[in-house]
């Protein structure tokens, strides 16, 4: 535990940001895990949930949870999927 004050504010923001990484990070795994047991089950609304999961990349890009061409892949993947 830090005894310096500026270090112990750092620790409570570095906490703040791994929560909300770690809430982005679980939203588009949900997402893209919803596509693809619905891809895998030939449900009606995969159309719907690809749009979804392909937002919820792109959100998780912008907020700096995934890297620019880790998200490209994972929607290019997501993607396939759908055309298959």
């Amino acid at each position: 535990m830090p005894n310096i004050k500026s270090a112990k504010k750092r620790v409570k923001i570095i906490d703040k940001k791994t929560a909300l990484n770690r809430a982005n990070r679980k939203k588009y795994k949900e997402a893209v895990k919803a596509f693809e047991a619905a891809v895998s089950s030939n449900a009606d609304n995969k159309q719907e949930l690809y749009t979804k999961a392909v937002s919820s990349v792109d959100k998780a890009w912008s907020k700096g949870v995934l890297k620019k061409n880790t998200a490209a892949r994972k929607k290019a993947s997501l993607a396939k999927l759908l055309n298959k």
